[in-house]
């Protein structure tokens, strides 16, 4: 094999990827199990049939439609005023972190955030050469005042919160928020990829925004919204910011096929989050019935769980994928993560389960 001269720092090293297996129930990605209904699919092929004639012209550089409709949405859904120049997207929440770790990381520069926590972190701070460092959560996977204050003795000039986290699912008292902007003045980014599954009534980072400049709030449209597969994600944010990310994105970075996809999807976003109440239901009940068996279950506000834990997590991981359901090795060692499926999706998991054998 040709040996590359690529960058030292990234020889040796494995893409991210979970496992894509053709197996009947996946549960090891968190998307949402329920697919666009036919009127939905007609809506997006309309969409995608008109943008069609016009695809030897670029799409619009600042996509002005697609961000109207993302704050709209967000005025109603998180119940917080914001408008076009509240909203910056990308391809995926992914490229999203990298354009603001373009602008806030760099070298010489740091981010701090609480571990265990999402593990592409790390890599968008190697792709920018920024420096990553974690502080350890408590045994419950929360944050509080103390570890706080722990994060910001390490220097940081960004720090993230990941609410509802992934892996664990845990959620961030914004208790805590307020403690952090009363003593930081860097860059805070509160990445809600979940967030349309956190308990009812436990209010988004989003609040922050206009009077917090430096917040920067991540969400996207893989995971609630059904839309995995169109790879949309956005930030809300102060309009500077706003501006400042237009500086470091790619030209025309957002086609015109996506842009009138995820406005064709947000155009029906009450029929694709009517079924997050039923997820959490799913959610909650499964939480109770993993303790009843026995098996510890972290707190989750997301559409997963993250459970154990086990001796040789891999061997009932393993065992259960032998039985037809896919779920997750990730998170701390001997815990395992299952992602919430449909009703009958979630009863052949309990059934795997069962019939594993566990040490």
């Amino acid at each position: 094999m040709t040996e590359l001269p690529i960058r030292a720092d990234l020889i040796g090293l494995t893409p991210y990827g979970a496992p894509q297996l053709d197996v009947p129930v996946r549960l090891n990605v968190n998307e949402n199990p329920f697919a666009p209904s036919e009127q939905l699919v007609a809506a997006i092929a309309d969409a995608v049939a008109q943008t069609a004639s016009n695809l030897n012209r670029y799409p619009d550089r600042d996509a002005v439609a697609l961000r109207t409709d993302l704050a709209a949405f967000i005025t109603e859904e998180a119940q917080v005023a914001v408008d076009v120049n509240n909203i910056w997207p990308a391809n995926g929440s992914n490229e999203v972190m990298m354009h603001l770790l373009q602008l806030f990381g760099g070298p010489g520069k740091r981010l701090v955030t609480f571990a265990p926590t999402y593990s592409m972190y790390p890599d968008y701070c190697r792709d920018t050469f920024t420096e990553f460092q974690t502080v350890t959560r408590r045994d419950d996977f929360s944050i509080d005042a103390e570890l706080i204050d722990e994060a910001l003795a390490l220097s940081p000039d960004v720090l993230v919160f990941t609410s509802p986290n992934n892996p664990t699912g845990t959620v961030l008292d914004h208790h805590v928020l307020d403690y952090v902007l009363d003593k930081f003045e860097g860059i805070v980014i509160v990445d809600e990829a979940y967030a349309e599954f956190r308990p009812a009534g436990q209010p988004s980072a989003i609040e922050y925004v206009q009077n917090h400049p430096r917040v920067i709030v991540t969400r996207t449209m893989s995971k609630a919204f059904s839309c995995a597969g169109l790879r949309l994600g956005y930030a809300v944010a102060h309009p500077s910011v706003v501006d400042a990310c237009q500086i470091v994105r790619l030209p025309y970075h957002l086609s015109a096929v996506t842009q009138a996809v995820a406005s064709a999807a947000l155009a029906h976003w009450p029929e694709l989050l009517a079924h997050v109440e039923l997820l959490r239901q799913e959610r909650d009940e499964l939480a109770i019935w993993l303790a009843d068996h026995g098996f510890q279950v972290a707190a989750s506000g997301a559409n997963f769980l993250m459970f154990g834990t086990f001796a040789d997590r891999h061997h009932v991981w393993q065992q259960i994928l032998d039985r037809g359901v896919l779920i997750r090795e990730t998170g701390p060692s001997g815990w395992l993560r299952v992602s919430i499926g449909t009703p009958a999706e979630n009863s052949l998991f309990r059934e795997a389960l069962l019939a594993s054998d566990i040490d």
